[in-house]
Order: C-alpha cells, then structure tokens, then sequence
C-alpha cells in the first residue's frame, strides 16, 4: 500500500468516525427530545409555552449528561489501553528474555550432545 493509499484509508476511517459521531449526537437529541415530550405530558398544568420551554432544556440536559459520560468513557477507555499496553511491552519483554535464555542454553547444550558423534 502505497503512502496515497494509507492516506485515503486514515482519510475514510475520520469520515466514519465523524458521522458515526453525527449520527449518536442525532440520536441522543431524538432520545432527549422524547424523553422531554413523555416527562412534560404527565405535567398537564403547564402552558404550551412553558411545555415547550421544559422540553427545550430537559433536552439540553439530556445531552449534556450524554457528553459527559461519553467524555468518561473516552478517559477510562485510554486509561485501560496505556495499561494494556504497558502490560503487553512487559510480557513481551519477558518471553523474549525467556527465548533468549532457552537459545543461550540450547544451543552450547546441543554442542556438547553432538560432540562425540562428529568424532
């Protein structure tokens, strides 16, 4: 794959992830727009403006509670991927230390083995 081709690949992955971004904002506003309408029609004191109004923020708030528990979850979600990955760089340094101690041992013991047949 050729430099082009990576950047048309990194170009199509942000443009994914930015409508998939439009596309949970929308729903969350539709899924805030009608908790709103439901949580307002059991207030039937209320004005058609004042209704309004209470479905207005009640939305607002709805989404704001969204960001930020999607904002925690980004934070949490790089927290455990700098751990996962310290934890994969140890383990894989140990193996590798693991291989090269078993090669450093095999190799001289498989020497000694064969010594006496090439005599």
């Amino acid at each position: 794959m050729t430099t082009r081709d990576d950047d048309r690949q990194v170009d199509m992955t942000t443009l994914v992830n930015e409508i998939q971004g439009h596309l949970l904002i929308a729903a969350t506003r539709q899924e805030g727009h009608e908790a709103a309408v439901r949580f307002s029609a059991r207030l039937d004191w209320l004005t058609s403006h004042q209704r309004t109004e209470l479905e207005r923020q009640f939305a607002a708030e709805h989404l704001a509670l969204a960001r930020v528990s999607w904002q925690r979850t980004a934070a949490r979600s790089a927290e455990l991927r700098a751990e996962y990955e310290a934890e994969y760089r140890r383990l894989k340094s140990r193996l590798t230390a693991a291989c090269l101690t078993l090669a450093a041992t095999t190799v001289p013991l498989a020497l000694l083995l064969l010594a006496p047949l090439r005599r």
